[in-house]
């Protein structure tokens, strides 16, 4: 009633607000339906469009092929040239059907992979939603909202590349093949289909090679969590070889099976108290039918990992590196007893590598492999602490690379400990002293590896290791002689070598190069090369190798002709060597990896499994050697070579200087080394080595017998060592000069011209040393003679020559011959002052170069300028006592 409000006023402003809410509602709900149709009107046009696409995409969906379904392709496996190698089916597999299948088995399944199987129709609308809100977080493909008809599907029909396409094909085939198949043969399908890791297909051979179980209804619920849980990541939870990642994988599928109601959560407790290992049978060994299945190991490998698709199944064409030739003879090496003893467990793997491509040639898996298909793969699987090989890698690799060391840089072998104190051993014991970056690495030098380490520093030495392929997480001091934490394989350490072998260039070693799909699409599986060190690094690491395959501790394995590197090492045992009663310095692995332009090699000798008798004698450690030597004798022609770059100097060097000097003009070839340094920082500075004389000769005798009508000469030394060689040059009375070189004291002229005047001159020599000379002069008598006989020097005459600091040039030959005439102004300590002038040939020896004509000598007594032939020496020699007169002599000089 209008009585309830006070007044007029209220009466029309209460009005006003009510037709002003009721404007206001119309309006909401109009806007509200503007909203809405636009919403309906998106929802449409997406629903359109969506449509549309998915039609588009299963337009080209291959056709549900129901021979696919029920046999499998087989993939064929090509060598390098294409030539089929092995075909890969079916024959590992054990078809069972769904009534053979347990309910504990099938529960684990469907709690893993899809709890909702037996509700939907092929896609399971609940867990697509839930996979589409973690791709939205997560980024495309984060999780699969896959069911089993899907993975049935995709494992049957289609690849497994996470695209829109690819997975509406999956949908609309899924769809189909719910219509066809019931639930239980669907199951059946994706139970036989499945992968287990080490080749097996299928839960049924699966159950027989993990637990030794032919019937599944004796399964187990942990076995069955573990077979329903390994399909997500075969490889990554294989129980052999990755027992925890397999415990923690079969513990969450018996989680899974909790939560959906399929066990209590007391049972799934219990079962996850159940060791791994308890579970497992003996890892089995079958008859194999597949050819080089060491090398088939890794191609099976490499495909699953890399394109994560079914090689049993996909009917794939995989095109790979493998060379027949050197594949067969590696494991003929391998299976013979030519170096191989009898030992128990002793064993050994090959890989070889193309140093330039890093294409995987050749894997040996071990020894006596003819009735074992897919065994352990001692080619590809970690086998053991690296020991000296890890040298180049961790130490003078990263010293060359960082610090620019030379191969002549000098490191000082003796007592040293690491840093906490702990002292550090050579092999074998004792100590070089100062020694060179290449004698340190080419004699495998402990103690001046750990020194290198240290100056690198181990961030630096992890980094470049690492680049190698190495996969490091932490290095520390021990690391830098091989005592790193885990053991590494053949295949790794091969690797790794190639890039010091390949200019600095390095490949991750790969045995596929592509695989190519039923509908001929094809994937490249091939690794990308990556500059891992500078060219200098590489070269001058290959040249120190080289070293020590040609005089180091790889000396057994060098094959004449070849241009090979590489380096050895061994393990030992240490304090573990106790658990099995052996000693700490006994040795249970050695290695050799060598490389030449065209292969590397990485060769590993050791054991099964530790035991007493697990350690290896001194002939079996060079079994690597052997190996090698054989291996590359065979497969390896010698084309090729290492180029040293532009970044490189290689220069003359002085042993045993420090820092190093080049050697000088009269540095003794047994005291030069050749050295590389890196472009920039070679040394200048030159060894001063000129040569120090030799004491002279005592007593020169020559006397003329007429009786004999020969000269004998005769004379002593007293510093004579097994070097001393004595120079006699004898020269004429026409001025013609013979050399005579002897170890004897003693010479004869026989037949001498009458008439002529012959002088003696001898030298003591050894090596680059040379004495003054000492000279006598003999007349014979007879003919024409006008010459007055000459005296005869006593001992220690050094005949005549210019005195107090005289010096000799003339032309002569590298052995003082003299090859021509010359002025002879010779001062002589005679009496007179007068002066004679005549022509002489002048020699003199100046490190075997004649580069003057003029023989001097002075003395303040006065000068003769005669026809006398005199000699000269830097330090002066006395002259021959009288001065011949009238006749052509010979200036025999002294090197300078």
């Amino acid at each position: 009633m209008s009585g309830e409000y006070r007044s007029r006023v209220e009466r029309k402003q209460a009005a006003k607000q009510t037709k002003q809410k009721k404007a206001k509602t119309k309006k909401g709900i109009a806007w509200l339906k503007t909203v809405a149709i636009a919403i309906l009107f998106i929802i449409v046009i997406a629903a359109v469009g969506g449509v549309a696409a998915f039609a588009y995409f299963v337009k080209d969906a291959p056709p549900l092929d129901e021979a696919k379904i029920k046999d499998p392709l087989s993939s064929v496996v090509y060598d390098m040239n294409g030539k089929k190698v092995a075909e890969l089916g079916g024959y590992k597999r054990t078809y069972i059907s769904y009534k053979d299948v347990p309910k504990v088995l099938e529960d684990a399944v469907l709690a893993t992979e899809d709890a909702r199987f037996y509700e939907h129709h092929g896609i399971d609308v609940v867990r697509l939603a839930g996979a589409v809100l973690a791709n939205i977080k997560e980024g495309f493909g984060a999780e699969g909202g896959s069911t089993i008809t899907q993975q049935v599907v995709k494992m049957t029909f289609l690849s497994s590349e996470k695209t829109l396409k690819r997975k509406a094909q999956e949908a609309w085939l899924a769809l189909q093949l719910e219509q066809k198949y019931s639930k239980h043969e669907i199951l059946e399908m994706y139970l036989n289909k499945i992968y287990y890791s080490d080749g097996i297909y299928g839960v049924a051979r699966a159950a027989e090679y993990y637990f030794g179980k032919t019937d599944l209804k004796k399964l187990t619920l942990p076995e069955a969590a573990l077979l329903a849980g390994m399909p997500q990541s075969p490889n990554r939870y294989n129980p052999y070889d990755h027992p925890e990642a397999a415990k923690k994988r079969r513990d969450t599928v018996l989680s899974l099976m909790a939560k959906h109601g399929f066990i209590s959560q007391e049972e799934a407790e219990k079962a996850k108290q159940v060791p791994i290992q308890s579970m497992l049978a003996e890892r089995k060994k079958s008859q194999s039918s597949v050819p080089y299945d060491a090398f088939i190991d890794e191609v099976i490998k490499e495909v699953t990992d890399k394109a994560n698709v079914n090689v049993f199944e996909d009917g794939l064409k995989i095109y790979t590196t493998l060379d027949q030739d050197v594949q067969t003879y590696v494991e003929k090496l391998l299976n013979s007893d030519k170096y191989f003893t009898n030992k128990k467990d002793l064993q050994s793997g090959i890989a070889v590598v193309d140093t330039k491509t890093g294409a995987i040639r050749a894997l040996g898996g071990g020894r006596h492999r003819d009735h074992v298909e897919f065994g352990f793969n001692y080619a590809i699987k970690p086998v053991g602490q690296p020991g000296s090989t890890i040298k180049p890698i961790l130490d003078y690799g990263p010293a060359i690379e960082y610090l620019k060391w030379s191969t002549a840089h000098i490191l000082v072998d003796e007592p040293y400990t690491y840093s906490d104190g702990t002292p550090i051993r050579n092999a074998g014991g004792g100590y070089m002293g100062p020694i060179t970056l290449r004698t340190a690495l080419a004699k495998s030098r402990n103690i001046p590896a750990l020194k290198t380490f240290q100056a690198v520093g181990k961030e630096r030495a992890m980094e470049f290791a690492n680049r190698l392929g190495m996969g490091f997480s932490e290095v520390y001091e021990p690391y830098a002689i091989g005592g790193v934490s885990n053991y590494v394989s053949p295949l790794q350490m091969a690797g790794a070598y190639t890039a010091f072998g390949n200019n600095g260039i390095y490949t991750k070693p790969y045995a596929v190069t592509k695989i190519v799909f039923p509908d001929g699409t094809e994937m490249d599986l091939q690794p990308k090369p990556k500059r891992v060190m500078h060219d200098y690094t590489a070269y001058m690491i290959t040249d120190v190798l080289k070293t020590v395959i040609r005089s180091g501790t790889g000396v057994l394995a060098n094959v004449p002709g070849l241009e090979l590197a590489g380096k050895t090492g061994t393990t030992n045992y240490g304090e573990d060597g106790a658990k099995f009663g052996l000693q700490r310095d006994d040795v249970p692995d050695s290695w050799i990896v060598g490389y030449t332009p065209n292969y590397t090699a990485a060769i590993w000798v050791g054991f099964s499994k530790r035991s007493s008798t697990a350690k290896l004698s001194i002939e079996e450690q060079k079994i690597p050697k052997y190996l090698l030597k054989n291996l590359m004798s065979h497969i390896d022609d010698g084309s090729g070579s290492f180029k040293q770059p532009e970044s490189v100097v290689r220069l003359p060097i002085k042993k045993g200087t420090n820092p190093p000097k080049l050697a000088g003009k009269y540095t003794p070839a047994s005291e030069i080394t050749y050295e590389l340094f890196v472009r920039g920082t070679e040394p200048t500075e030159t060894a001063n080595d000129a040569p120090e004389e030799l004491p002279a000769v005592k007593g020169l005798t020559a006397v003329y017998d007429q009786a004999a009508n020969a000269i004998s000469v005769s004379w002593s030394y007293d510093e004579q060592t097994d070097e001393t060689i004595f120079e006699v040059r004898v020269k004429d009375g026409q001025g013609q000069t013979n050399t005579i070189t002897t170890k004897d004291r003693s010479i004869t002229i026989s037949n001498p011209t009458p008439g002529w005047t012959y002088t003696i001159a001898v030298y003591a020599k050894d090596g680059e040393r040379m004495s003054k000379p000492a000279i006598a002069s003999v007349h014979v008598p007879g003919g024409e003679d006008q010459t007055p006989a000459p005296q005869q020097p006593g001992d220690d005459s050094q005949g005549s020559g210019g005195q107090n600091g005289g010096t000799d040039q003339g032309n002569s030959g590298n052995n003082g011959n003299e090859n021509g005439q010359g002025n002879n102004n010779e001062q002589n300590g005679g009496a007179s002052g007068g002066q004679e002038n005549g022509n002489s040939g002048g020699a003199n020896q100046n490190n075997g170069q004649t580069d003057g004509t003029n023989n001097q000598g002075t003395n303040n007594s006065g000068q003769t300028n005669g026809t006398n032939g005199g000699t000269g020496a830097n330090s002066g020699t006395p002259p021959v006592s009288p001065p011949l007169k009238n006749g052509s002599g010979a200036g025999l000089g002294t090197r300078p």
